[in-house]
């Protein structure tokens, strides 16, 4: 039994069931119990078109499940919209479970966990592990993201952007436990962009084949963060590079910038820089003033440009744009401690960095922050 195929056909069944009507948290039972019958029949009896026998068997138990509680008008009005026998149709319902998963009505936290089930097929077992919650916890989780999509249909389009950030969120989790969060995500946006043809689409996953291309070199042997500009670029994974750079070039050239097309500008001039002092950095100013103009001046935005004026125009031209922004912006204490750092001022970057040490938002930051402290102190000293 290929258990990989199940996985791969059961966004797509989940989906026809709920554009027919089905409920999602219903539909979602009747298609397990259409995959535990698949995995009983099909060894001894594989069927010719396995997409449509799912399809079939799972809307029946949909409707055997429903049939008591439902009125004899209603049984019948379903009955006549039970899928027919034979090849499936060539229509993809997994891009509508996309947009289901993605519902604005759910929080992000919520939309993650939903898309890993759904869309990702991942079980609620591996989710929780990923986000080191107790499984009950993620249980609870992906039961009431369910029961707020329930009465969701699927009368209009959804909106792409929400989807997109829905990836986005999963791909930043990273790796944790034993499912690889970024490659994840990486395979759910390849599946999207293969479905829906926008140039967004192709910019993140430009984007994230770009930054999952340094991945190797972002951390040391002892496990603490290698900043950019001292990574090693010769364990970057050119294959990935390449791919990413040719999907935003043919993104680009269709004259529809969005923000995630310019995010992946900026990292591919990162990943073109043979050496951190060769980075284009003036170039990578004009796409962060790009980017700022697209996300309506993001404060994170301009945090980050901050840090390329910095590098293109000297450090004081650095604070002077951070001066700008609110200094309780995450992150921004570290900024303003590298930007001092490079103009020289050790003992207030040496503070600076301890201070963003104690905001840390994870222990490898948190590390990271604290060494680059006890380095400069070391310096002074001396």
């Amino acid at each position: 039994m290929d258990e990989t195929l199940l996985r791969s056909l059961t966004p797509g069944v989940l989906a026809v069931l709920v554009r027919r009507g089905a409920d999602f948290a219903a539909a979602e039972d009747a298609v397990q119990d259409a995959l535990v019958e698949a995995l009983r029949v099909w060894p001894a009896d594989p069927p010719r078109d396995p997409r449509g026998w799912l399809t079939t068997v799972a809307w029946r138990k949909f409707l055997d499940t429903t049939r008591a509680a439902a009125s004899r008008r209603r049984r019948e009005y379903r009955v006549e919209e039970e899928p027919a026998p034979g090849p499936a149709p060539a229509v993809d319902d997994t891009l509508q479970l996309y947009f289901l998963c993605a519902h604005p009505s759910l929080t992000p936290a919520s939309a993650v966990a939903l898309t890993l089930r759904a869309v990702g097929g991942l079980t609620t077992r591996q989710i929780a592990a990923a986000y080191l919650v107790p499984e009950a916890t993620m249980a609870q989780r992906i039961s009431r993201a369910k029961r707020t999509v329930s009465g969701v249909r699927f009368d209009r389009p959804g909106e792409v952007a929400t989807v997109l950030r829905v990836l986005y969120l999963v791909f930043n989790e990273g790796y944790s436990g034993d499912v690889d969060l970024a490659a994840e995500a990486i395979r759910l946006t390849r599946r999207l962009a293969a479905r829906i043809d926008h140039p967004e689409v192709a910019g993140l996953l430009a984007l994230m084949l770009l930054h999952h291309a340094r991945r190797a070199a972002r951390t040391a042997a002892d496990g603490s963060l290698v900043p950019l500009t001292e990574q090693d670029r010769g364990r970057w994974d050119t294959t990935l590079i390449a791919e990413g750079v040719g999907i935003l070039q043919a993104a680009l050239a269709r004259d529809r910038l969005g923000e995630f097309q310019a995010q992946a500008a900026i990292a591919a001039l990162h990943a073109d820089a043979p050496t951190a002092g060769e980075t284009d950095w003036p170039q990578i100013v004009e796409w962060y003033d790009e980017l700022a103009r697209l996300t309506d001046d993001s404060p994170v935005v301009r945090l980050n440009r901050a840090v390329a004026v910095g590098e293109a125009d000297g450090p004081r031209a650095g604070l002077a744009a951070l001066a700008a922004l609110d200094a309780s912006l995450p992150r921004h204490t570290a900024v303003a401690a590298y930007l001092h750092e490079r103009d020289g001022d050790l003992a207030t970057a040496a503070r600076l960095y301890a201070e963003a040490a104690h905001r840390a938002p994870n222990l490898a930051e948190r590390d990271h922050l604290t060494r680059r402290a006890a380095r400069l102190n070391a310096r002074r000293d001396r």
